[in-house]
């Protein structure tokens, strides 16, 4: 059993003493080697040339694809099947060469994606959200994976203006496991991370003036939030004309963060949205800097866009499926990772001054389409779009539902001042012109959305099976 797991079973008073002693060492100690060299590292590497990160990058893969050959049974195979050697792949084109990974080959070829060279003690086990099919099991390399993934995520957040160990409010999965009277605890602090964690699944009316109390009271610089979480915070400050001090920015990940939401937090608080795109398999990063470009980082991997006919979205605007190969998990490397997710191609340079390249924005996941009576997809982007900061005044949540092909059922949680029967109009209203002769629409208010397992606010739910070939 590891240290970690022997500490998470102790009582709470020794825990949380154990992590406010931890919480004494220095950050630059308390990362660890693997996250300093890192950090240090992107420092320097985030000025490089375009050419200089692409020798980089080139340098990692050729690492990783000999690699994977001599210790990964299904990678062996792959590359004899096809009659190919690592070193024939000699450009980022020759990667093309191999197929796509795709969720349900991991499921299905778990134990031989994992590197033999790595003993048990170095695999670290963890599950993706499974907010659109089952969780999928996957391992990580103990003790290097994680550590590189925060001296990239610490990178991003000191292009928002923060420095490595400042004070956070964090609002997104996390489950506070303390109960007072029967009651679960609404807060608690991390001495480890230096942050306030409040729980995303009690955000009530009563509890929310708490919320905010509790965050002018800690002093924190940012808030680390789900959108959706961020969202309802804001929306009841708004509400009841309350701000927030010190916060010096907001850092968004995990779900999309939609047009509406970013414009209704940042023009209410005067508060900039940096957003971020990872996974739990650690293979891409995309990352919105100080100008607001979403950067593919390519010292984190290599990441092809590819649109419906097979081939690279290489045109402004055009949309494709996100493929990754990341450069940190030689536990388990994943080359050419089929991600399910889409991105929107963008030629435009940046003046923050980095070679990396961009996307216009991230699309979300296949099943955050919608499927028109006459079978087109629709990203609920469109949906989103519709709805306006003054709407919020009667409508506290909202959530699509699609079973059926052309069929949208509407749930709302609406402000409790308004009748129901107008509530469900005006929301008709809002979005009958824009799907006319394409959905049939419905509306049902309910008193609460459910959140996913990991306490995400899903503005949609397709039960449809999607395909972007569609």
């Amino acid at each position: 059993m590891s240290i970690r797991n022997s500490v998470k079973k102790l009582p709470f008073p020794i825990k949380q003493g154990l992590k406010y002693a931890y919480g004494l060492i220095p950050f630059s100690i308390r990362y660890g080697k693997v996250f300093r060299d890192t950090y240090e590292f992107l420092q320097k590497s985030q000025w490089w040339s375009r050419e200089k990160l692409e020798e980089y990058q080139m340098q990692q893969l050729t690492k990783l694809l000999t690699h994977s050959y001599e210790n990964v049974p299904y990678y062996r195979n792959i590359f004899d099947e096809r009659g190919l050697k690592p070193t024939d792949i000699q450009d980022f084109d020759d990667l093309k060469k191999l197929p796509y990974l795709t969720k349900e080959i991991i499921r299905e070829r778990l134990p031989d994606l994992i590197a033999q060279n790595y003993p048990q003690s170095k695999l670290h086990y963890t599950t993706t959200g499974g907010t659109t099919a089952a969780p999928m099991g996957m391992y990580w390399e103990a003790g290097f994976t994680n550590p590189k993934e925060w001296a990239f995520v610490w990178r991003q957040w000191n292009w928002a203006g923060l420095s490595v160990g400042d004070k956070r409010v964090v609002l997104r999965g996390d489950v506070i496991k303390r109960f007072k009277n029967n009651k679960r605890r609404l807060w608690e602090y991390d001495p480890v991370d230096n942050a306030l964690v409040l729980s995303p699944y009690d955000m009530t009316e009563e509890n929310l003036h708490i919320y905010g109390e509790k965050i002018n009271e800690f002093g924190a610089l940012a808030i680390q939030a789900y959108p959706s979480n961020l969202h309802i915070l804001v929306h009841f400050l708004k509400s009841n004309n309350l701000k927030i001090e010190n916060i010096k920015c907001f850092l968004t990940s995990s779900e999309v963060l939609y047009a509406h939401q970013r414009k209704f937090i940042e023009e209410y608080l005067g508060i900039k949205i940096f957003d971020h795109y990872g996974n739990t398999e650690r293979s891409v990063l995309i990352m919105q800097c100080e100008k607001g470009s979403y950067h593919v980082i390519p010292e984190y991997g290599i990441v092809e866009l590819i649109g419906q006919d097979g081939r690279s979205v290489s045109k402004e605007g055009r949309i494709g499926t996100i493929i990754s190969t990341g450069f940190n998990n030689y536990a388990m490397p994943l080359l050419r990772y089929k991600t399910e997710d889409l991105g929107v191609y963008s030629e435009d340079g940046c003046p923050c001054g980095r070679n990396y390249p961009s996307l216009k924005r991230i699309e979300g996941r296949l099943q955050e389409f919608i499927v028109t009576k006459q079978g087109d997809l629709i990203s609920s982007t469109c949906a989103e779009t519709a709805i306006h900061d003054a709407d919020w005044k009667k409508i506290s949540q909202l959530q699509f539902v699609q079973e059926q092909k052309g069929k949208l059922l509407i749930k709302v949680v609406k402000n409790g001042i308004y009748p129901d029967n107008e509530t469900a109009d005006y929301v008709l209203g809002l979005f009958k012109t824009r799907f006319s002769g394409i959905f049939d629409l419905s509306v049902k208010i309910v008193d609460h959305i459910p959140r996913t397992v990991r306490g995400k606010h899903k503005f949609l739910i397709q039960r449809l099976p999607i395909e972007f070939a569609s």
